[in-house]
């Protein structure tokens, strides 16, 4: 019986190996490699499961690992402690919809013309969803041998012809549109916020009522329809839930794996929380009482309601005994709106929806027990469309050559040095930026006048939260960013909707 250190140095060899097949080299040291590995060993290895933790809305600055302390968020934390935690890591959109359709392909998703955010009707809208042309993380998996799972928000077309069953993905428990109130209506065992036009009896700010519901005007405007024709479905069909979602996806998420531990497969867990609306269970408010403003409160609640169900699912994987060969990652899908939720995305500047850091950085989280180290923190930009390249390479499937991201395994290792990324694109219309090298170059509107008035330039490596505009004090390097900007901008597509 091989020894526990050897079994672990023949598993390294395994994925050496591999790495070294998939870049072409099918003969020579790559043979020699597995031929050194003995042949039982290389039979019990079986590719990594992969498992994506989405949180939906969540601030940069929320979690315990990224130095919050008012909400406790042990099981993320933990995900930190014994996986790289990536301070520098960015979505491909400043909201939702195209945030995740760059994270599934792997691509800026304005190249082929997914620029904006779908939401109530649109997202019933002909033409509004991911292209079938476009190859996902899903499709390439399932490709690959594995058994593919979507729980959660879709957010990728709302019609049939974009239903993520034909996306790749085996199965599917969720919803389609942007959002959806985490129990029905009567809203039973929650406390419920929800945004007004107007108040009753002509108050204004907040009104409470004594059976657990507030309205808040603070906003300006009233809370979406986020359940109009977007009922829960399992595949396609609908079904009637009860529990509280955070509660119901992790309970099919636990299942998922229980279902499947005793092959690859790869799980897509999309929560809806903390997104709006803000829907917290009473016994998880209990621990929060202490919160004196009850918006705070609840989301507070959410929260920690969302770091026990991550809790929940690595306990799962433990309990099959797949934890060490599961490719974990955590992460949000864009910075939180503050002023909706009470998110906070400190240090950085701004919110969900702008090109400030605030809405396109994100927490994200990379644990693979069996591959990465323990406890570091890895400062160079990475982006979510590294998740595809990422796992795919974890998986020895074949990538396809449009995706954009990098295996970010060598790079987290320390075997590979420099940027995975060095230039980094979003466009969201008139609003747009470009990371390049550390300077930051941002467009909150449009463009007007000699002097390219409506660009701003930052330099992050001393400007972590974007104070001080250097546009006028560094014309040459906004003049080299611009032009950077302009070129990427050209190999861009028209949006589609």
């Amino acid at each position: 019986m091989l020894t526990e250190t050897v079994f672990y140095i023949c598993r390294r060899l395994v994925v050496v190996a591999r790495g070294i097949a998939k870049r072409g080299w099918r003969s020579g040291c790559g043979a020699c490699l597995v031929l050194c590995v003995p042949a039982g060993v290389v039979a019990e290895q079986r590719p990594p499961n992969v498992v994506v933790l989405l949180a939906d809305d969540l601030g940069y600055g929320e979690l315990g690992c990224q130095g919050r302390e008012d909400i406790p968020t042990p099981h993320i934390d933990a995900l930190a402690r014994s996986g790289v935690r990536c301070t520098a890591a960015y979505v491909t959109g400043p909201n939702c919809s195209p945030s995740r359709a760059g994270l599934l392909t792997g691509r800026t998703p304005t190249r082929f013309g997914y620029e904006f955010n779908p939401i109530g009707a649109k997202n019933e809208a002909e033409g509004h969803g991911l292209p079938a042309a476009e190859v996902t993380l899903a499709e390439t998996l399932h490709d690959a041998g594995y058994t593919t799972s979507v729980i959660g928000k879709w957010h990728l077309g709302g019609t049939a012809a974009f239903h993520p069953m034909r996306h790749g993905f085996d199965e599917f428990f969720g919803f389609t549109h942007e959002g959806h109130f985490f129990v029905p209506p009567p809203w039973e065992g929650v406390t419920t916020m929800l945004r007004r036009k107007a108040l009753p009896e002509g108050s204004r700010g907040r009104w409470s009522g004594s059976r657990g519901l507030i309205y808040t005007d603070h906003m300006g405007h009233d809370e979406p329809a986020y359940d109009a024709n977007n009922p829960i479905v399992r595949g396609g069909q609908p079904v009637e839930e009860l529990a509280y979602l955070t509660d119901a996806f992790t309970r099919e998420a636990v299942d998922f794996i229980a279902r499947h531990d005793d092959k690859p497969f790869f799980l897509y867990l999309a929560y809806n929380a903390v997104h709006s609306p803000l829907q917290a269970p009473h016994a998880s408010l209990k621990k929060f009482a202490h919160i004196e403003d009850v918006h705070r409160r609840i989301f507070a609640a959410m929260l920690t309601h969302l770091d026990d169900s991550v809790g929940a699912v690595v306990a799962q994987l433990r309990a099959s005994g797949v934890e060490d060969n599961t490719l974990v990652i955590f992460l949000s899908d864009n910075g939180g709106p503050t002023r909706e939720l009470t998110s906070s995305n400190l240090p950085l500047r701004g919110e969900k929806g702008q090109m400030y850091e605030g809405a396109v950085r994100v927490p994200f989280i990379v644990q693979w027990k069996d591959t990465l180290p323990a406890g570091e923190v890895y400062e160079h930009p990475v982006s979510s469309m590294d998740i595809f390249a990422t796992a795919a390479a974890a998986a020895g499937a074949a990538l396809p050559e449009s995706v954009e991201g990098v295996d970010l395994v060598p790079f987290l290792t320390g075997e590979q040095s420099g940027r995975p990324h060095e230039t980094l694109f979003w466009r969201q219309g008139e609003r747009t930026a470009i990371r390049h090298g550390d300077w930051k170059l941002v467009r909150m509107g449009p463009v007007s006048g000699p002097r390219q008035a409506g660009w701003e330039l930052y330099d992050l490596s001393s400007d972590l939260a974007e104070e001080h505009n250097l546009a006028d004090a560094q014309p040459e390097r906004l003049a080299e960013l611009i032009r950077r900007w302009k070129a990427l901008n050209d190999e861009m597509s028209d949006p589609v909707f």
